[in-house]
């Protein structure tokens, strides 16, 4: 088959690796510029430079145009496939090959559809994460599903973990998918859409913990946030501090979500939970922080004396 790529970043560079071992023509890569998006600056292997070190011509687009679309015709694909792609595609690019579009999007379609699914999975509980190549169609990651595979998720695992064991199966999902599709397959499984979830692009504030949480949610929002990712932060005493490392408290504490409370352990417990004030909640254990500086400390030489809140707001 003719096959033109659409993607960025790691996502896309993996999948772009997977589509030139195929032993399939890769015809045309379409891949955003470099962009200074916080969650676009990392896991950016580039596409650009992986097309042009195989002879295969690059397009860069923020979004299609009619440019494009004429581009497209002119290599005349029998698929596009297409993973981290960032802004919509329209029907006249999507119905153009034969066979469509393939994406392959990171996460257990049909939750977690839009961006940055494996961040909001982990905060949210989720057992499990995974991959899954689908036909596009008009909506948004909604389209039937070809191939979707699942990983654990441990009671420890980081957002970064996550990401390194879904991005491995990049490549043995588009082998499979794109075997299945030149074999003359087409009965795929339609999502069931009263499942489906939709979430948004992360920003920073997205990051700030709100100690109205339950801790065991705030523990996952840490997790959530590993490095390279932007860290999840609070303020104390004027200043941002980034937590890097917390657990949820053994004992239950009373009081005001945000107040620096009692020692636990190897760290600083912080009264957490809307209903605190009942006294039946855990609170979350602050083990590790980053400061303004970059300084990376124990919580014990940040919080030197117990007192005072940590706030969303300095």
């Amino acid at each position: 088959m003719r096959v033109v790529m659409f993607g960025y970043q790691t996502w896309g560079h993996r999948t772009l690796q997977a589509l030139l071992d195929s032993g399939h023509d890769v015809v045309l890569a379409v891949t955003h510029p470099q962009s200074d998006h916080a969650y676009e600056k990392i896991w950016s292997d580039s596409v650009a430079e992986l097309a042009e070190a195989h002879g295969v011509p690059v397009v860069l687009r923020n979004r299609p145009d009619d440019e494009l679309l004429l581009t497209l015709k002119e290599v005349e694909p029998d698929l596009i496939v297409a993973n981290n792609w960032r802004t919509w595609i329209p029907p006249e690019i999507f119905t153009l090959p034969r066979h469509g579009i393939l994406n392959v999007h990171d996460s257990l379609l049909p939750a977690y559809a839009g961006f940055s699914p494996l961040i909001w999975a982990l905060i949210n509980g989720e057992k499990e994460v995974g991959v899954t190549a689908h036909m596009m169609n008009a909506e948004l990651d909604a389209g039937d599903i070809v191939v979707q595979r699942a990983v654990p998720v441990g009671p420890a695992d980081t957002a970064t973990d996550l990401f390194h064991r879904t991005v491995d199966l990049i490549a043995p999902i588009v082998a499979e998918a794109l075997d299945l599709i030149a074999s003359g397959r087409t009965d795929w499984t339609p999502q069931d859409r009263t499942k489906a979830s939709f979430f948004h692009k992360r920003s920073i504030e997205d990051s700030n913990i709100d100690w109205n949480w339950p801790a065991e949610d705030i523990e996952r929002l840490v997790r959530a946030q590993s490095d390279p990712y932007p860290n999840a932060f609070t303020h104390y005493r004027g200043e941002r501090v980034r937590i890097l490392k917390a657990s949820v408290s053994r004992g239950v504490y009373g009081g005001t979500p945000g107040r620096v409370f009692i020692r636990e352990g190897d760290g600083i417990v912080i009264v957490a939970g809307a209903e605190a004030r009942r006294g039946r909640s855990h609170g979350l254990v602050i083990e590790r922080v980053r400061t303004e500086d970059g300084t990376d400390l124990p919580a014990g030489e940040v919080f030197r004396t117990m007192g005072g809140y940590l706030s969303r707001h300095p």
